[in-house]
């Protein structure tokens, strides 16, 4: 994507909030850009994003960490705050969401060569989670990294580390997704491509980013990051 497309891509989704309406139609835009081979040669950061709703506050908060890779060495940590825009409806939260992570994004200096988001990239009802569609926006490689699955369906990978099974679009029959266990004894991670990767490689550093607990290092602390940053008063 030259620089041209991209500012036409920022400008859709940011001059001002779309309609519900409008919000569909960039989606499927922004679905048509994914693309799900790697766009890299190697990784040495990896970022990871997690945000949340600010309680009593109509506002967001996000906090993205940079680590070395593949040494997880932290090497600084940004946030940002934002006025909630977009109302929540399901399978379009990257409207809600994003501007968050796009604001944060800009104060980065060690800038990575992947992100690492706590939530879906295409496995999603319309092949678009915010993994995916931040990746797009910022035309950066990227994974998404569940909890919890919110599309398709599978078999439960065996109880080892490092086990997982295809995550399989109900209706098309495709891969969207990978259901891996990474610590024996816990529920799985749901690991779906963003932009820029193929999905053998996002399982790989996702594993590769688990460092004895079930959620990768990246996105744990940023969650751990957010938590604390909702009870800071501004």
């Amino acid at each position: 994507m030259d620089s041209t497309e991209k500012e036409s891509v920022t400008n859709l989704y940011y001059e001002t909030p779309p309609s519900r309406e409008e919000a569909e139609a960039i989606q499927k835009e922004l679905q048509k850009r994914v693309i799900t081979q790697n766009g890299f040669k190697e990784i040495k950061r990896v970022a990871g994003i997690d945000l949340a709703p600010i309680q009593g506050e109509e506002r967001l908060v996000c906090g993205i960490i940079v680590f070395s890779f593949p040494e997880l060495e932290e090497l600084e940590r940004v946030s940002a705050r934002v006025d909630e825009q977009f109302p929540y409806i399901p399978g379009l939260l990257a409207f809600r969401e994003g501007p968050a992570i796009i604001e944060a994004f800009k104060k980065v200096k060690y800038k990575p060569d992947l992100i690492m988001v706590d939530g879906q990239g295409i496995a999603h009802p319309r092949g678009l989670g915010i993994a995916s569609h931040v990746g797009v926006i910022l035309d950066i490689p990227s994974i998404g990294v569940a909890k919890e699955r919110l599309y398709g369906k599978y078999n439960e990978p065996l109880d080892s580390e490092g086990s997982w099974t295809p995550l399989i679009n109900p209706y098309k029959g495709n891969t969207i997704g990978a259901v891996v266990r990474t610590k024996k004894g816990t529920k799985p991670v749901f690991v779906s491509i963003g932009h820029k990767i193929d999905l053998r490689t996002a399982v790989r550093i996702a594993r590769e980013c688990t460092k004895g607990y079930r959620i990768p290092e990246p996105t744990r602390k940023a969650d751990i990051f957010v938590a604390h940053l909702k009870t800071v008063k501004y």
